[in-house]
């Protein structure tokens, strides 16, 4: 764990991206409790007010207050990204782990599959399946979930891959251990590195994506908050009140940002040559 510490500490980008988020996290988690105003309830007589004291952010079109949109929108926008997440890697981490360590025709039919979705843009792929789900937010996670699970298995299968050829997997084999302990114990456990580092990585694009949906009406409905309903909700007043489409908009940058951050620094920790070039 010290060791971990230390190289945040001459990791710049891990420290800054965690900052963010840290900021971003204790804004949704603390702010709601904090602020007088409530995300839904319509004011027309302050609509489109500037920034000041008493909107920091301004208000929107219906007069609510944009810096609490923006705080109840991030409960959405987090929650659905990580529970898109943990959904994809559920699914991609099965499936990618049995492929490697099993080979052959279950090899060969779970990695066309994978293959296939992964012929399609993820973004256009998660537009068509949630509009052919129907626009919702649970529709608009399992769209997304699906497009990122792909990922997930190929990582895995290529941990499965390398590691199932490590003196210790052969000995557990020559045992007659259960394969289900194998794959458990030896093999998901020494290749969860690259796995952490994806998940890092994906949480920026379930957020962007998620967002995306958002954006076109097929994910959260009004008058729910969430980040991309909110950009999209405000465009057409981007000329004449900048504030209200911005703020969401910087948001979903800043999260995306972040993650993003630490996905990267992760992957340096997990490669032992960049963890040296940096101590």
């Amino acid at each position: 764990m010290g060791e971990f510490i230390t190289f945040l500490r001459r990791n710049t980008l891990a420290v800054v991206g965690l900052m963010i988020l840290l900021a971003l996290v204790l804004l949704i988690a603390v702010g709601p409790m904090l602020t007088p105003y409530s995300p839904t309830k319509l004011d027309v007589l302050h609509k489109l007010a500037p920034p000041s004291f008493a909107h920091w952010l301004g208000t929107d079109a219906f007069g609510r207050d944009i810096l609490t949109r923006i705080m109840y929108g991030g409960r959405a926008t987090l929650t659905i990204g990580v529970g898109v997440v943990a959904i994809a890697f559920v699914v991609g981490v099965f499936f990618g782990t049995l492929a490697g360590f099993a080979g052959g025709w279950t090899d060969s039919i779970i990695m066309r599959i994978v293959d296939a979705i992964l012929a399609f843009p993820a973004l256009v792929l998660a537009i068509a399946l949630a509009a052919a789900f129907g626009p919702s937010l649970q529709n608009a996670m399992l769209a997304v979930a699906i497009t990122l699970a792909p990922q997930f298995a190929r990582v895995a299968r290529s941990q499965a891959l390398s590691i199932a050829v490590k003196p210790y997997v052969e000995a557990a084999i020559s045992l007659g251990l259960p394969n289900s302990r194998i794959l458990s114990r030896y093999i998901f456990v020494n290749g969860l590195g690259p796995l952490l580092v994806q998940s890092t990585l994906a949480l920026g694009s379930a957020i962007l994506q998620t967002a995306s949906l958002g954006f076109l009406g097929l994910g959260a409905q009004p008058p729910l908050a969430e980040w991309g309903a909110d950009v999209s909700a405000n465009l057409q007043y981007v000329r004449s009140a900048p504030w209200v489409a911005l703020a969401p908009g910087m948001a979903i940058l800043l999260a995306v940002l972040s993650f993003n951050l630490i996905g990267d620094s992760l992957a340096d920790w997990f490669n032992p040559r960049r963890r040296s070039e940096l101590d």
